[in-house]
């Protein structure tokens, strides 16, 4: 398999998987610099994904969640019962079935949300207007487009 990513005799390819090694590195270290600005406090990344789960999805089971994060309902209500003692879940009956909750994110969790995306965009900004001049900002707005393309393959 190590041969088909860069073939010993192909320079452009391991040209190219010395890139994606790069890259990676240092995607990591700024996703790891934007989590630092956010001041999410002590939330494990299972807590995080399930309060960015109800904000983009809206509320759901525990079961939904659980099946939406690939866990086992057990674990995700060990999740939940940490989050809504945190005051960042509440729960409602489901109408449909009395027997089911249904979670969804407190105001102030949205709050918290909202000034977390906030500071690692005001970070992101101050360093782009700090670090990179006029010419290395267009250079840095071309690389966001190849970047999402990227992404979106």
């Amino acid at each position: 398999m190590k041969d088909q990513l860069a073939p010993q005799n192909d320079p452009e390819a391991a040209h190219t998987l010395a890139v994606a090694a790069e890259l990676r590195v240092v995607v990591g270290k700024l996703i790891r610099r934007l989590r630092e600005q956010a001041g999410a406090g002590d939330l494990t990344s299972s807590q995080k994904s399930v309060l960015l789960h109800l904000e983009r999805e809206g509320s759901a089971t525990v079961t939904m969640l659980a099946r939406a994060q690939g866990m086992r309902p057990q674990s995700m209500g060990a999740i939940v019962s940490a989050l809504e003692a945190a005051g960042l879940l509440e729960g409602a009956p489901d109408p449909a079935d009395g027997r089911q909750t249904i979670l969804s994110l407190t105001a102030a969790c949205r709050e918290m949300i909202t000034a977390g995306r906030a500071a690692r965009q005001d970070w992101l900004f101050r360093a782009i207007q700090t670090n990179l001049d006029r010419e290395e900002q267009e250079q840095l707005a071309g690389a966001v487009e190849l970047l999402r393309r990227l992404a979106d393959s």
